[in-house]
């Protein structure tokens, strides 16, 4: 009795670890800022649209479960809607883009949550979920999992949502990064994205083992401005796409080039793309390869 007693405490402790790593995951604290109230552990739009007394993220009562959830809401600030946007860490309110997110050492296969949402215009908004760690070879964060929903139709009361994760690193990641929006890249004003009750499911030991299908892959010039060349040798012949994606795992560029094997030089123009820091990642049929590449 008592080793089973133990037993429940245990996996009740290990359940509670598992919740706490997202940061007020149930929105159950917010700190009154003066004119408005930001949900502890969440950067929002709030501080950039205070000064027009509008607001993108409010506290909404009662919670599912609790006393209460996070509205995001788009707002007409002046002449521009304002998306209603949480970053779980830190928001550059300029960018619009997280500049942070928060300490996570687990390899969950799901997010979940309750959501309840709906649009005036025709722009969805979205949920997306980043794992990455720090990679002190390349001296930068490299990307783990991640896994993203884009809101169709609407939800005008409480529903569950799963949000699985993809896995291409078998290490575990050091930071994870969730990104809610109420609209997508055309908010109208009153999109809504009502959201509680966050939480990680299941877990994932590894990914499957492939042997990578390149035996030689070099990203040239790198740093570049204009194009940047690729040069591989795929192994057996298979579809390859070629993606140059963000820190944030958004596809800036993206090319498919069919059918390949053997040694391949393939040309992509990133003329347009602003400076920085970002993955290019050589896609097969089963597996993928990444390396760094700098914008300058």
């Amino acid at each position: 009795m008592k080793k089973t007693i133990n037993s429940i405490i245990l996996a009740m402790l290990i359940s509670a670890s598992t919740i706490a790593q997202i940061p007020n995951a149930g929105f159950e604290t917010f700190t009154n800022m003066g004119s408005y109230d930001i949900p502890n552990g969440w950067g929002t739009m709030n501080n950039a649209t205070a000064t027009s007394s509008v607001f993108t993220a409010t506290k909404g009562t009662p919670g599912s479960p609790g006393a209460s959830y996070l509205k995001l809401t788009s707002k007409t600030v002046s002449t521009t809607v304002v998306n209603g946007i949480a970053v779980s860490g830190v928001l550059d309110s300029m960018t619009m883009t997280p500049k942070s997110g928060f300490a996570m050492s687990t390899r969950p296969a799901n997010l979940t949550g309750k959501w309840q949402h709906m649009i005036y215009g025709s722009s969805q908004g979205s949920i997306q979920v980043i794992l990455t760690r720090w990679d002190t070879g390349m001296m930068m964060q490299m990307p783990v999992a991640s896994g993203s929903v884009t809101l169709s139709g609407m939800a005008m009361s409480w529903a569950n949502f799963t949000i699985p994760l993809t896995y291409v690193d078998g290490n575990n990641p050091d930071t994870c990064i969730i990104i809610m929006k109420a609209s997508g890249s055309a908010p109208t004003n009153n999109d809504y994205l009502w959201v509680d009750n966050l939480a990680f499911s299941g877990s994932v030991t590894g990914i499957e083992n492939h042997e990578s299908f390149v035996s030689e892959m070099v990203v040239y010039p790198n740093p570049s401005s204009e194009v940047v060349n690729f040069k591989f040798n795929i192994k057996s012949a298979q579809q390859i796409n070629i993606e140059i994606t963000d820190i944030n795992g958004k596809v800036i560029r993206s090319n498919n080039f069919g059918k390949m094997q053997g040694e391949s030089t393939q040309s992509v123009n990133i003329s347009g793309i602003a400076k920085g820091t970002y993955f290019v990642k050589i896609n097969g049929e089963q597996a993928t390869e990444t390396r760094k590449l700098v914008i300058e």
